[in-house]
């Protein structure tokens, strides 16, 4: 069905959220009612990973991606995997925790008392509120999606959440949630996911270390300089030994292009600007004198898979942001993720102060390179870091950093 959806007409693919959408949302409200069993649950989760895949598809306008349904339980042991839902009538939450039964509940509240308090939670995180006025915000959200899972002791032995998010949710840090006493983050590693069944678990390749990084500082094409930019290249460049360094003026998209395609790096850090836009042809990133879109961007990244090299461990965008006003923007975040055929992606969920964003990008390599240490791990502990720093310990500095894809 997925297939024949994308190959209507473009008028059919635009009303893809107020005639198809709902379709998998009234399933999976059936397939909750009452007390649902575990074949339910599993058949609901399944509709979920499914709704994700046809809105990538529809943003695409091609069914191009290939799906494998693979369990939480063969991937990583230590991770738990929560599925919120938002029904017209309720919140509902699905998690998938290694050797459990899957888990259900719901909260009784009406679809637009969620967005009123989705929107309230994303105003908060800016420092003229107070932490007391933030907190009860925090709480709410936290009380929905974690609060239960931890009473029903299902997140026992968890050290990484997976997060497969539903609608407004996608634009929410998840790290910021707050028990009362410490953020989410404090707790648990965080990841973000399209679904299971478009994850490729391999881990990251530390042997292979290698990484091209390019960035702009400059002022270009009506966009603002970003002086931290410079500092955050530079560091690259001293402490991990890049395989090439790219800046301003030799951020072309020729140049880009040119050592993509001639290198083997298995890390891609691009510090500039860009959007992330729930249309495929408004997200992009910034060169020195053009754009790269999303489509654009596939074919490059995609180029060492033609030449018999692995997949790019990690796609790093470190200065861009989901489009103003865009409730699904993340879409185009999801769309970078997915397209580039990168196994992670580390973005953004809004514009971060450049200044901060170097000490969180240097603090996050640093943490990468140790044996042992998880994708999602390294975000954490340099998210922490800001935590202690008095100059950026409000969450609008550490929050909007998200890992999507592979957390490994």
């Amino acid at each position: 069905m997925r297939g024949d959806l994308v190959s209507i007409n473009p008028d059919i693919q635009f009303s893809f959220r107020k005639s198809v959408e709902p379709v998998y949302r009234e399933l999976v409200e059936l397939l909750l009612d009452g007390n649902p069993s575990q074949e339910y649950l599993k058949k609901a989760r399944q509709i979920i990973e499914d709704l994700q895949l046809a809105e990538l598809d529809n943003f695409f306008r091609q069914a191009c991606l290939d799906a494998n349904v693979a369990q939480i339980d063969q991937i990583d042991r230590s991770a738990t995997v929560i599925y919120p839902i938002i029904l017209p009538e309720r919140l509902a939450v699905i998690v998938s925790a290694p050797g459990k039964p899957i888990g259900y509940y719901s909260t009784s509240v009406p679809a637009a008392e969620v967005d009123q308090t989705l929107t309230k939670f994303l105003s908060s995180l800016h420092p003229v509120f107070k932490q007391d006025q933030r907190l009860p915000h925090l709480q709410k959200v936290y009380d929905w999606l974690i609060r239960p899972a931890e009473q029903e002791q299902i997140l026992t032995d968890t050290k990484t959440l997976v997060f497969i998010l539903d609608g407004k949710l996608r634009k929410l840090p998840m790290a910021a949630l707050h028990d009362g006493e410490q953020y989410l983050m404090e707790k648990y590693n965080i990841s973000l996911s399209l679904g299971l069944q478009l994850l490729d678990p391999q881990p990251l390749r530390k042997e292979k270390f290698s990484i091209i990084a390019g960035g702009l500082s400059e002022a270009r094409q009506g966009f603002k300089a970003l002086p931290g930019v410079k500092q955050e290249i530079q560091q690259i460049s001293k402490s991990l030994n890049p395989d090439s360094i790219m800046l301003n003026q030799d951020f072309t998209s020729e140049r880009v292009s040119k050592e993509i395609t001639t290198k083997t790096s298995n890390v891609i850090h691009l510090a500039t600007h860009g959007q992330f836009s729930s249309k495929a042809e408004e997200t992009f990133i910034l060169t020195w004198e053009n754009k790269i879109n999303v489509k654009e961007l596939e074919q490059l990244l995609r180029t060492q898979e033609l030449l018999g090299e692995d997949k790019i461990d990690l796609l790093v965008l470190s200065a861009c942001q989901t489009a103003k006003g865009d409730d699904q923007a993340m879409l185009g975040l999801a769309g970078f993720a997915i397209k580039s055929g990168a196994r992670s992606t580390l973005g953004t969920l809004w514009k971060v102060r450049d200044d901060s964003t170097a000490i969180f990008i240097n603090k996050f390599y640093e943490y990468l390179k140790q044996p042992e240490i998880t994708k999602a791990e390294a975000v954490r502990k340099a998210q922490l870091n800001l935590i202690g720093d008095a100059k950026f310990n409000e969450p609008l500095f550490w929050a909007p950093f998200i890992l999507v894809g592979n957390w490994l």
